[in-house]
C-alpha cells in the first residue's frame, strides 16, 4: 500500500539544513528523561527537559507508543572463500528463513552456505521479494531469533561511529519493548522512564500501544529531487483492537490523540487511510497529507533531506519546522536517534 501526496513546490532541497557535526549524538543521555524537549506547540519555542512532559499534556489525553522490539539484527560471517559478509536482517519469515541487506565484496551464489560467528550457517536462496529485489533471503540453520539473541550485534545507525557496547543494548531499547522485529529503534519512546510512566498516569494521561517493525529502509536516503518519485521502503504494523477503543474513547470525551515517535504517526494514519489493521505499509507523508488520527506528536530531530523531515513538516508545518530545527541547533540541542525530542501539535 503507498500513498503520496506531494505538492510539486517542495522538492528535496527544501528539507535540508546545515547541521554541526558535533550535534549528532553518540551515546545517550545520562538518563532516559533527562533529555531536553524543545516544546514546538506553543506559540514560541520553549527549551525543556523531558521528565516534564506530564506538564505539557492534559488529563485525557491519549499517549500511542510503538511497543516494537529491536532485534539484534547485524550478523557477520565468512564465505567458502574466506571473504568477510555481513548481514543486516530485515525481517524473519517462516522455516528458519530470514530476509537480510547484505554487504560483501562479491555477492555468493544462490545455494552457497556461509559459516557464521557464533556456529551457525546461512544458505543463500536467493533476491527478495523477488528476482529484482535488493534484499536476499537466507536460510539459517537454527531459529534466527535465537541465533540472533545469542551471537547478533545491536544495529546501530550508520552516523553512530563506535562498535555496539553493552550500554547500547539497553538503551537503544525501549522500556516496553515487547514485540521483536525491528532493526532500528522508535527513538522518540528511549526518553521514556518508568518514573516519567508514573507521572503522566498520575496526571489522568491514558496509553495505547501499536507495533510497527522499523526497517533499515529508514535510513535510505532519498535520491531524487522531486520527492514525489520516491519510493518507500515497506514496514509491517498493527493495531490493536483495545488501541482503537481507547483512540475512540478519547476522542469521545474530547482529549487529544499524541504519538510518541513517528513511526506511530505512519502506523496511525497508514489504519486511517487504508482501513488495515495488520499489514505492510509504504505510507510516504509529505506536505499537503491530511492528517485523521494524531493530534500532537513527540518526536526527535532526523536526518536532512529524509522523509522523516516530511512527515513532521507535513504535521506542523514547513516553516514552522524549519525554524524550530534553526533553534535547535543554535541552542545546541543533540541530534538524531540518541538525541534530544519536541514536541510538536498538528498544523
Amino acid at each position: 500500500m503507498t500513498i503520496s501526496s506531494a505538492p510539486r513546490a517542495f522538492t528535496l532541497s527544501d528539507f535540508d539544513f546545515a547541521l554541526p557535526p558535533e550535534l549528532i549524538a553518540q551515546h545517550p543521555a545520562p538518563e532516559r528523561s533527562g533529555s531536553r524537549l524543545l516544546d514546538g506547540s506553543a506559540t514560541a519555542p520553549v527549551d525543556r527537559v523531558f521528565r516534564e512532559l506530564p506538564d505539557l499534556l492534559n488529563p485525557g489525553d491519549l499517549l500511542v507508543f510503538n511497543d516494537t522490539q529491536v532485534i539484534k539484527a547485524r550478523l557477520f560471517g565468512r564465505k567458502a572463500t574466506g571473504g568477510a559478509l555481513e548481514l543486516l536482517v530485515e525481517r524473519v519469515l517462516q522455516n528458519h528463513e530470514v530476509v537480510a541487506h547484505m554487504k560483501v565484496s562479491k555477492k555468493p551464489l544462490v545455494g552457497a552456505v556461509v559459516e557464521m560467528d557464533g556456529g551457525f550457517t546461512a544458505e543463500l536462496l536467493g533476491r527478495w521479494p523477488d528476482d529484482d529485489g535488493t534484499l536476499f533471503r537466507f536460510r539459517f540453520s537454527g531459529e534466527p531469533h535465537a541465533l540472533m539473541a545469542a551471537h547478533g550485534h545491536v544495529p546501530l545507525p550508520p552516523y553512530i561511529e563506535h562498535g555496539d557496547t553493552a550500554e547500547d543494548e539497553r538503551r537503544y531499547q525501549t522500556v516496553f519493548a515487547k514485540h521483536p522485529g525491528a532493526v532500528a529503534a522508535p527513538t522518540a519512546a528511549l526518553h521514556f522512564d518508568e518514573a516519567l510512566l508514573a507521572a503522566l498516569r498520575a496526571r489522568g494521561v491514558h496509553m495505547a500501544e501499536v507495533t510497527l517493525h522499523v526497517g533499515a529502509g529508514t535510513f535510505q536516503p532519498v535520491k531524487t529531487e522531486n520527492i514525489a518519485e520516491h519510493t518507500m521502503h515497506a514496514e509491517w504494523y498493527r493495531v490493536p483492537e483495545p488501541t482503537i477503543a481507547a483512540i475512540e474513547a478519547c476522542r469521545a470525551r474530547g482529549a487529544r490523540v499524541v504519538a510518541v515517535g513517528t513511526t506511530t504517526v505512519r502506523t496511525l494514519e497508514s489504519w486511517a487511510a487504508f482501513g488495515h489493521t495488520e499489514g505492510d505499509t509504504q505510507i510516504f507523508i509529505t506536505p499537503g497529507f491530511r492528517f485523521q488520527v494524531v493530534d500532537r506528536l513527540i518526536t526527535n530531530f532526523h536526518l536532512p533531506r529524509s522523509t522523516l523531515m516530511m512527515l513532521v513538516s507535513a504535521f506542523a508545518g514547513y516553516e514552522r519546522v524549519m525554524a524550530l530545527y534553526a533553534h535547535a541547533i543554535a541552542q545546541r540541542y543533540r541530534f538524531f536517534s540518541y538525541g534530544d525530542a519536541m514536541l510538536l501539535q498538528r498544523r
